[in-house]
Order: structure tokens, then sequence, then C-alpha cells
């Protein structure tokens, strides 16, 4: 019988791969485009002490935050934090192991990591806190810090489509930090608004070939809540 990379749902599509203290590369930006099906599994699993890779950690509420209510977190390497409480009182108390990055810094990070690249000189962050215990180079009177690739043992994405093959499309804000993820879990699970038989997606609309995924799920009740709420005031009749 030939190999599926679809499965039934969040939780088998994460069954066989998790386990305590692994590091995990979560996609998205605010809680547009974030994996919110299996990141419900994994705080259904139990599975702890993880160390996640993610531009933010959610809300309280909803996404990573959840994980962050049940201690499954033990580190986050982030470049934004400013909308989770509980996120703020864990890292100030000791609780929560941070590292924070710029967050262009961290997208290269990860996208190096998926490279094959150890590394990387960059201005920014250099002559801050940011440089601290990082090897620096002058070059041309500029100085730069090195940044170091990242990788994961899981990585989990969220896409618009994809195909029984893996291949992923994302939507606008969706396609941050979800792709070069993608690319740089040495297991890649994926869960698509829509799911469609190989063949479907255009050749050129595709993002994340299927080479880099190595399961795929359906994913069902999307939330999608607006992370700030703006809306403008009526004019007067």
């Amino acid at each position: 019988m030939a190999y599926s990379k679809v499965y039934k749902d969040a939780k088998a599509a994460l069954d066989g791969v998790l386990r305590d203290g692994m590091t995990i590369m979560a996609g998205g930006f605010g809680l547009c485009g974030i994996p919110e099906n299996l990141i419900l599994a994994l705080r259904d699993s139990g599975v702890r002490n993880l160390t996640v890779i993610s531009n933010n950690a959610g809300v309280d509420d909803f996404g990573l935050g959840l994980l962050l209510k049940t201690r499954q977190i033990r580190k986050m390497v982030s470049s934004y934090v400013g909308e989770n409480k509980e996120f703020e009182r864990q890292y100030l108390s000791g609780e929560l192991e941070l590292e924070f990055n710029p967050q262009g810094t961290l997208a290269e990070r990860i996208r190096a990591g998926g490279a094959g690249i150890y590394g990387f000189y960059t201005k920014t962050g250099a002559g801050t806190l940011v440089a601290e215990g990082k090897e620096q180079r002058v070059v041309d009177g500029e100085t730069y810090i090195l940044e170091t690739g990242l990788t994961a043992d899981l990585a989990i994405v969220k896409a618009w489509r994809g195909d029984t093959e893996g291949n992923l499309v994302y939507r606008k804000t969706a396609r941050n930090f979800n792709p070069m993820m993608a690319t740089a879990g040495r297991v890649t699970v994926a869960e698509v608004e829509e799911l469609v038989e190989a063949g479907t997606l255009d050749p050129d609309h595709i993002h994340t070939p299927g080479i880099f995924v190595q399961r795929i799920v359906q994913g069902t009740n999307y939330v999608k809540p607006i992370e700030q709420r703006t809306v403008r005031k009526r004019a007067e009749a």
C-alpha cells in the first residue's frame, strides 16, 4: 500500500512524534495563520518542558497561550510578547525562559536553519543587549553580530490549501513564518483549511513544496479571532 501523508485529525498527526523536552516551531503571526488544531492537540497530549520557537505566544486564552496556561512550555524563542499577560507574568517571575530576537533576525535564523546555513552576520542588535555573548565582527567600520540558524524537532504550520502530497498554499499574513518553519523542522506537520487531491493546485502558486511536509491534516472548527479589534466610529446621521 502506498504511503499516505494524510491523517484523520490533529491528534493522529502528532502521534508518535511528541516527547517531553523537544523543540517545536509554531507558524503564524499574532493570531493569524496559527495551527489552531495542532496547538489544541499539543495541549491535550500533556507533553511538557517544551522549547517553542514562534514569533509570539498567542494571547492568554488562545493559540500558544493555552500551552503557557498549562505550563507545558519551558522556554520561548520569540520576538513579540506584548499581547499575553501570562507570558509576561511567567517571564518576570522566572518561571519561563525567554530568548528574545528582533523580528527580522528571528525570521532569518529560521530560514537559515531550514537552508542548512550555520549562521549569518547582521548589524541588527549590535551595541545592544541583543549582542551580549555573541561573536562580533567589524567590517568596513560597521559592527556585525553572529546569529545562528534555528531548527526544531517538530514544525507545526497552518496553510489555506494543501494537497495529499503536502504541497501548501498560504493566504496573505498567514504566510508569515509558516513557509520557512516548514523547511526547518525535522518533522513538519501541516494543517490546512482545504485539503485537495494531488495535481489540483497550480504548481506556480505553491509556497511550500510537499517534500518538506511529512504529515498533513484537514483542520476543523477554526475560530480565527481578531487580536486587536479596531473600528471607525459611525458618521453622525
